[in-house]
């Protein structure tokens, strides 16, 4: 068993390769374990049977969290074509078979093609999604379906990386709030013989990917302390979308003590904030009136 850290001392972001099974609160429950720490999160929930990337914020890099919530990913489907479920996925009911036999390569290449782009995608109903103040779920387990509002997503690449009869390999690059399970539905659709999502590996959050991440076992066979900085990216990697503006010394003195920065023509969406020497103190978005910067995230010192 690896040493543990200790409350309060760790910062950073790990990237956990989610086993099958896990819930993302799973795997934050047990990095709080094994870390010591309280303030943990993690960004973009993945389903219990998926795998793959889980970014895990610790400490200060929980105040990038949200940015990163706005990162695209990227995850390799397996979409089984010829059986429809309930749910999207192997958990549900199957509500419909139909042969496949015929399907071609050229086929699937082409439906992939027609999904490229800005997309109106309805969840699906085994999801965490309220309607009327209650969970899409709790009326699937009661059998019933609720009307839902479509969602606007983006799919910036689909592939079709391996056909074997039933089952398609898909390579999907998209925007978040991307429900790979309707992806995977509305493609057998489109096919017109039905599909479920059969597995699913998340590749990539953001600036994170699958080569940067850690199983579970892996680090708990660590020293932590020790290997943290090999571990975990910096606090701020979660806000890497976002421009960097640097304060000379008392324009930092003013940010620490989360004062307006008057006199900077201000930009249209927050900014990383670090002092002359590259020391990260936090996230500032345009201050009203167009006058300057107004601190919305300020860090303590992580050393």
């Amino acid at each position: 068993m690896g040493r543990r850290a200790g409350a309060g001392r760790l910062h950073g972001f790990v990237v956990v390769d989610k086993p099958a099974g896990w819930t993302s609160h799973d795997v934050v429950a047990r990095m709080r374990r094994l870390l010591d720490e309280r303030r943990v999160g993690h960004a973009g929930t993945l389903d219990p049977a998926a795998t793959g990337v889980l970014p895990v914020a610790v400490g200060q890099a929980t105040k990038s969290l949200e940015f990163l919530a706005e990162a695209s990913k990227t995850y390799l489907a397996e979409i089984t074509l010829g059986v429809t479920t309930d749910s999207y996925d192997g958990d549900g009911r199957v509500v419909e078979t139909r042969p496949v036999d015929d399907l071609r390569a050229t086929e699937l290449e082409e439906a992939a093609r027609a999904f490229v782009g800005p997309l109106r995608q309805v969840p699906p109903m085994y999801s965490a999604i309220k309607v009327g103040g209650r969970r899409l779920y709790e009326f699937a387990r009661r059998g019933e379906e609720v009307e839902r509002e479509p969602r606007q997503v983006e799919i910036y690449d689909l592939r079709v990386t391996d056909w074997s009869a039933p089952a398609a390999t898909l390579c999907v690059d998209c925007s978040k709030g991307t429900y790979i399970r309707s992806l995977a539905h509305d493609f057998g659709v489109a096919l017109g013989v039905g599909a479920y999502l059969s597995n699913l590996v998340r590749l990539r959050t953001g600036p994170f990917s699958l080569r940067d991440a850690w199983t579970l076992a892996e680090l708990d066979a660590l020293d932590l302390v020790e290997e943290w900085p090999t571990v975990a990216a910096h606090p701020d990697a979660g806000a890497l979308t976002l421009d960097g503006l640097i304060l000379d010394h008392e324009a930092s003195r003013l940010f620490g003590q989360g004062r307006q920065l008057t006199g900077l023509h201000p930009g249209e969406r927050a900014v990383r904030v670090y002092d002359s020497e590259g020391k990260w103190l936090g996230i500032a978005a345009p201050a009203q009136g167009g006058n300057g910067w107004q601190p919305t995230k300020v860090i303590a010192d992580l050393a």
